[in-house]
C-alpha cells in the first residue's frame, strides 16, 4: 500500500470489489473491468448533473469530458 493516503472513493471501490470478489465464492468473475466501469459511471454523470442543476456544459467541465461526450453517456445510461 502507498505511503499516501488513499481518498475515501478510492477506499469505497476497493472494499466494494474486494467484497464482490469474496461473495464469488470460487467462482470466475466475468467481465469485472466493464462491470465497474459501468457501475461508477452512471452514478457518477448522475450526480454531475444534479450538482449542476442539470447544466450540461458545466456538469462535462466538472467531469472533465467534451460536452458531446456526456451527451451520448446520458442517452447510453438513459440519463435525463
Amino acid at each position: 500500500m502507498n505511503a499516501i493516503k488513499e481518498n475515501e472513493i478510492v477506499s469505497c471501490i476497493r472494499k466494494a470489489i474486494g467484497g464482490y470478489l469474496n461473495d464469488l465464492d470460487g467462482e470466475k468473475p466475468g467481465n469485472l473491468y466493464s462491470m465497474v466501469i459501468q457501475s461508477v459511471e452512471k452514478p457518477l454523470i448522475e450526480i454531475a448533473i444534479q450538482h449542476t442543476k442539470g447544466n450540461q456544459t458545466q456538469a462535462a467541465e466538472l467531469l472533465g469530458i467534451n460536452r458531446n461526450t456526456l451527451r451520448q453517456k446520458m442517452k447510453q445510461f438513459q440519463i435525463k
